[in-house]
């Protein structure tokens, strides 16, 4: 009665429905995680290195016993099921696109497994929870049909409810004895460590549940009005956690309903930021194209420029590299490329700068985002990009054109996060980092000239949207 529990964005042990299922399968466990070719190579070096920490935890956490195979899953899993003679494979439900059908395929492959005699028997696949509070596709209005406004959706998500945290098993016991190969992303950590990356702390169970504890003691209660400003450190910092699962948005919610400030309007705020993550992921299971394609046609004919041509070409990579002359979106983008992770407020203002300054489609954006965060989570990042670029949720989008010179000075109104991340800055005093123009020693110390003029791009953008709209 040995059962595989295969590891995928639920790298944990506490609240793990899939792994409590195995356990009550009754026999003996085979932690199992697949290195999928295909996902590793997507994957930029910051998410290889969190993930090769996420594992290092995982594998310290069920006591050495996760066994890593590299290759296609389909071919990987059903073979470690004839490795050990398990009669059942356990999985937290995936929602991505890719991960729906990958699933499918390793359904199939169990489905068909016999003995040489043809005299075996197929092996489910089981899927027990997600990793969501709520798993995308079951909050529907009352015609049956999805929400595709923030609002309503998350008034009917907190409606609809979730369980309570799952019960960690006791007395596992371990499949002990298959080969295992190393953990993936031991290089890409090697490699992020050696670029002077600053990292944001360790991703492993241990350390999510020690961040969550800190920020219920002393970052809920001003949570509704230090969550926007990146010079302070006034968020959870538990996207990357969430994104691999060493914590689950479950555990999260039980405990702030617990807590003492549970009713203020700081607490509410919290849970509205996890309902988002669902949101995003629920538009994502209905609508898989838009992942990478506008989830509303109706900027389909708005005009863009090319990112790799021209002085574009040129401007797009200035945006890339922090080079644009905008203070505060050139401190984002090179926290996002010294952290692996970038302010949620910091990234809507960089967004917009590239779709609306610089006229370039979102898609080109949110890649360089994937290819670099350590957090990136495919509906999250899209959708939150689409938000920005006027084509995906929001009733109210495109000319919406946020200002980088107003948003550093209302949310990092002294300059800090600004010289943090611009050195070239640190000797312009307060408010005025964010436009070392008006300066007379501004530039003295080597930073660029903007690349565009920002009121003329925003014109610009407003004459793109009415013709597109025509």
């Amino acid at each position: 009665m040995t059962s595989v529990l295969w590891l995928r964005r639920d790298l944990r042990r506490r609240d793990h429905p899939a792994l409590l299922a195995a356990h009550e399968a009754g026999g003996p466990v085979l932690p199992l995680f697949v290195a999928d070719p295909a996902l590793v190579a997507s994957a930029g070096t910051a998410r290889l290195s969190a993930l090769h920490e996420a594992l290092r935890g995982v594998h310290d956490s069920y006591d050495g016993a996760l066994v890593v195979r590299t290759g296609r899953p389909e071919e990987v899993v059903p073979a470690v099921v004839r490795e050990v003679g398990a009669t059942s494979v356990h999985v937290s439900a995936e929602t991505t696109p890719y991960g729906r059908r990958r699933d499918e395929r390793v359904e199939a492959a169990l489905a068909a497994l016999a003995d040489d005699d043809g005299a075996g028997s197929p092996v489910p696949l089981v899927r027990t929870g997600s990793p969501y509070a709520v798993t995308p596709g079951r909050v529907r209005n009352g015609s049956g049909d999805p929400y595709k406004v923030f609002t309503p959706f998350s008034r009917a998500w907190r409606d609809h409810g979730w369980r309570r945290p799952a019960d960690e098993p006791a007395g596992v016991r371990w499949v002990r004895g298959p080969d295992s190969e190393p953990l993936p992303g031991a290089d890409a950590e090697a490699r992020w460590a050696s670029s002077g990356a600053s990292l944001t702390g360790v991703v492993d169970e241990e350390h999510a549940l020690e961040r969550w504890s800190a920020f219920l003691d002393d970052g809920l209660a001003s949570y509704g009005t230090g969550r926007d400003r990146p010079d302070l450190d006034a968020t959870s910092g538990l996207s990357v956690h969430l994104k691999y699962g060493t914590v689950h948005p479950r555990t999260l919610l039980a405990d702030v309903a617990a807590h003492p400030a549970a009713r203020t309007a700081d607490a509410t705020r919290f849970v509205t930021e996890l309902a988002w993550r669902e949101f995003y992921a629920d538009v994502l299971w209905h609508s898989p194209s838009s992942a990478w394609a506008d989830l509303r046609p109706g900027l389909s004919g708005l005009a863009y420029e090319d990112p790799t041509q021209g002085s574009t070409a040129e401007r797009f990579a200035a945006w890339c590299e922090g080079r644009t002359g905008y203070p505060f979106v050139d401190a984002g983008m090179r926290q996002l490329l010294r952290e692996g992770w970038v302010h949620n407020r910091v990234r809507m203002v960089v967004a917009s700068f590239l779709v609306k300054d610089l006229h370039v489609w979102w898609p080109h954006g949110a890649r360089h985002f994937m290819a670099h965060l350590r957090d990136g989570d495919l509906a999250s990042n899209s959708h939150g990009w689409q938000w920005v670029a006027g084509t995906g949720t929001d009733a109210s989008p495109f000319f919406r054109v946020f200002n980088p010179v107003t948003q550093g000075k209302r949310f990092d109104p002294d300059g800090d996060y600004v010289r943090r991340y611009v050195p070239e800055l640190a000797h312009v005093a307060g408010a005025a980092a964010h436009e070392p123009w008006s300066v007379l020693d501004g530039y003295a110390e080597g930073y660029p000239e903007r690349v565009v003029d920002h009121a003329a791009e925003r014109e610009e953008a407003l004459r793109r949207y009415s013709a597109a709209t025509a």
